[in-house]
């Protein structure tokens, strides 16, 4: 009897576990991450625009040394070169093409291409912890690992070995480029590889079941 209550109780556990996976999943569709193209260092002043007008921005800057006449200055520049990332709002294209300093949305197959959240979040977290993070040759195939310890503790990336160096890329395929951060070779794993989170066909049809409903909209 009490076997039999305890395998109920776990087995309606795990269905609440699969509802809020699904709920999260769902979350991930109908909240989407995606950019926005700018004219040439338009970068901080569209992302200052669209942050005026209620939009969720991330802009990510790293610190880079050049050499200027006879004195070196610590310069702030965009981690994704014309690029501002945005988080949801995708129903408001209009307001964005219009902004000053925008050149078009980034689009794949014809409409908004969705960046995967897991690799914004990556990103994020590089910058977030004042690592020595800085735009690398862009990286599809490689070694995949798995920080164990540290402020990067669970991200994921492809490694990078350069001069005795160990480096973990970040790539945001969707943009063809890659970021990278010195890591230890003692705190990352081999780990598998997981699919990407790219919106496919039966989740845009989702999103578009979603749209339905009063005050969700989204533009193919």
């Amino acid at each position: 009897m009490g076997e039999k209550a305890a395998c109920k109780s776990q087995g309606g556990a795990m269905q609440t576990s699969n509802l809020a996976s699904q709920d999260t999943a769902y979350q991930e569709i109908a909240t989407p991450w995606w950019a926005v193209y700018t004219r040439h260092q338009h970068e901080r002043v569209v992302g200052d625009l669209l942050a005026r007008k209620d939009f969720e921005v991330f802009l990510p800057f790293y610190q880079s040394t050049r050499r200027w006449k006879d004195r070196l200055k610590a310069l702030s520049l965009p981690l994704f070169p014309c690029y501002v990332f945005l988080h949801g709002g995708i129903e408001r294209q209009l307001q964005i093409l219009t902004t000053p300093g925008v050149y078009s949305i980034v689009t794949s197959a014809g409409r908004t291409a969705v960046i995967p959240g897991e690799e914004i979040e990556a990103v994020k977290r590089m910058v977030e912890n004042s690592l020595r993070v800085e735009p690398h040759p862009f990286l599809k195939c490689g070694d995949w690992v798995r920080v164990k310890a540290g402020p990067l503790e669970g991200v994921e990336g492809i490694l990078s070995r350069v001069k005795g160096l160990c480096r973990l890329v970040i790539s945001v395929e969707m943009l063809q480029q890659s970021v990278s951060v010195e890591v230890d070779a003692s705190d990352v794993e081999r780990a598998q590889r997981r699919k990407s989170r790219a919106i496919r066909d039966h989740e845009w049809r989702e999103i578009s079941e979603a749209s339905a409903r009063p005050g969700f909209v989204v533009a193919r």
